[in-house]
């Protein structure tokens, strides 16, 4: 698992195959074959598009960028979306309706009130996300490795995050001892605004792409735990390529969990944030009048009057 995946371009020297989507590393391929004959389908059809449009920006995955043009020379990098969105309204002085919103479940806002009280860079923010489930002794490892590292800890337990069952009253004392003093668990958190407070100091994610961005942006380290799909990919380019986070796939267990937080949040965050403040400038940059993701945008909406005018689709 731990070899390099020698035919990705682009990716040779530092992909390995436990960085693959996990479908692809199941040697029974009977299981999700179905999966693989829908990727395969998609990728044919995209040598038919006449272009891409892509939530990255070009200081972010130049490289890789570059090997999709050498297949489709129309790539738009227009991300990341999120911050973009926000540009173009605070241009515009435009504010989106009340009624809008990305959010899945109910946000509890009584997390950024607890924020308030914490010092500066001292709190882990914990989410995986809308998809990813846990096992109760998942849960459990990573609830004793939050609560042994002595950090502040403000943790999104969602309504079907664990796998068969909810939280009961089970619960060690000792992690409800530790909770208390140190914890915050909501249902769910208004992400780009925690993301954005000055408490947070490092982010164990799920290594989502929505949610790698919008860490970026917040300038935010991270602590990577992925779970399906892109996720395990994103991970390995966010510790071993951009350098701005920790890998931590693969694994469940309390002691290594408290180990890597103490690295994310201590040992090796001067050096995780400097890299980070030099991406989260570059997003910031890029959405910026005259960036690259800027221009990109202006650039796609031209070329569509363009093919509208030429009766294209």
């Amino acid at each position: 698992m731990d070899e390099l995946v020698e035919n990705a371009p682009g990716m040779s020297s530092f992909l390995r195959y436990r960085g693959l989507p996990t479908f692809c590393r199941n040697h029974d391929t009977s299981s999700c074959q179905d999966l693989k004959d829908w990727l395969i389908g998609e990728i044919q059809r995209n040598k038919q598009a006449h272009s891409f449009i892509l939530n990255t920006f070009e200081d972010l995955e130049g490289p890789t960028l570059s090997l999709i043009r050498s297949q489709c020379s129309r790539v738009y990098s227009i991300g990341p979306l999120h911050a973009h969105l926000k540009y173009k309204l605070d241009q515009q002085k435009t504010t989106l309706s009340n009624n809008f919103s990305s959010n899945l479940w109910e946000v509890d806002r009584s997390c950024i009130s607890w924020l308030d009280q914490k010092p500066n860079k001292s709190v882990v923010y914990v989410s995986f996300g809308s998809l990813t489930v846990l096992t109760k002794d998942q849960l459990r490892e990573f609830w004793a490795g939050l609560v042994q590292s002595n950090k502040y800890f403000l943790w999104v337990i969602r309504p079907n995050l664990i796998i068969g069952s909810e939280l009961d009253n089970s619960t060690p004392d000792d992690l409800l001892e530790g909770t208390e003093k140190r914890g915050c668990l909501v249902k769910w958190a208004p992400q780009k605004e925690v993301l954005a407070h000055r408490a947070i100091g490092g982010f164990l994610t799920h290594s989502g792409w929505n949610s790698t961005l919008e860490s970026i942006v917040a300038g935010v380290p991270m602590l990577c735990w992925p779970y399906f799909a892109d996720q395990q990919v994103n991970s390995r380019f966010v510790s071993e390529v951009w350098r701005i986070g920790l890998d931590m796939k693969d694994t469940c267990d309390r002691t290594i969990v408290e180990k890597m937080i103490n690295d994310l949040m201590d040992g090796k965050n001067d050096e995780l944030q400097r890299s980070m403040d030099r991406m989260s400038y570059l997003a910031k940059k890029s959405i910026s009048e005259g960036g690259s993701s800027y221009s990109n945008l202006n650039q796609l909406i031209e070329d569509i009057k363009a093919l509208s005018k030429k009766g294209e689709h």
